[in-house]
């Protein structure tokens, strides 16, 4: 599921609203005791080793929980540039579980998917996995509190969705005044002139690696 930008917070009993963290977009595959962290767009994360291990561990034989890599800091805000420099102790920030030993939750109602979530982050008691939580129906409150506390912004996802791959159901709102945005695309920048002037060339082919960690070859 894709996020969609709109404009304006909203209040829905038919929706919950979770807190937006700041961080790299991820789904977890887990099979047979190895973790493997994929972007959105299919390309292996290749660092985060660490929570990867710690996710080998959970208790099943396989699973595909949707989330964001994330650092957090003592009062659990997330710190961008802790993430983006490898400094920090990253963290899987999960909202939604698509696959269980087995089974295809990708077609039950996202309020379900989520009660199962919670109960196998509680089992795990993986201390790298962080459920997340959420309210329901007052989205205008929590977006103003959200905007207070100077974070990123608040996802807004119906009760009774389905899992589409390629669906834009999950809509976003972002906070315009969000201090750690401030000099990130100067940031981006960066890293791709660093990352560009180290990496070889593969018979002929651009080897890049990209501001979030993705190794790609074109």
């Amino acid at each position: 599921m894709r996020l969609r930008l709109i404009a304006k917070p909203f209040d829905d009993p038919d929706y919950i609203f979770e807190l937006k963290h700041d961080g790299f977009r991820a789904l977890a595959y887990i099979d047979a005791g190895e973790c493997k962290l994929v972007s959105r767009n299919l390309n292996h994360f290749k660092s985060f080793e660490s929570l990867k291990k710690s996710l080998d561990k959970l208790p099943v034989q396989n699973a595909i929980l949707d989330g964001e890599i994330v650092c957090l800091d003592s009062q659990g805000v997330s710190q961008f540039n802790e993430l983006f420099s490898r400094r920090g102790r990253p963290v899987f920030y999960a909202f939604d579980l698509l696959w269980l030993d087995g089974k295809d939750f990708r077609g039950l109602p996202f309020n379900e998917r989520k009660q199962s979530l919670r109960e196998l982050i509680k089992k795990s008691g993986c201390e790298r996995l962080i459920y997340a939580q959420h309210i329901e129906t007052e989205g205008i409150a929590f977006f103003e509190e959200i905007c207070a506390r100077d974070l990123e912004g608040i996802v807004c996802k119906k009760k009774l969705s389905i899992y589409k791959s390629s669906g834009t159901g999950w809509l976003k709102v972002k906070n315009a005044n969000y201090s750690q945005s401030k000099g990130r695309h100067d940031l981006f920048k960066a890293r791709g002139r660093e990352t560009a002037q180290r990496l070889p060339r593969l018979r002929g082919q651009e080897v890049s690696e990209g501001v979030d960690g993705l190794v790609r070859i074109r």
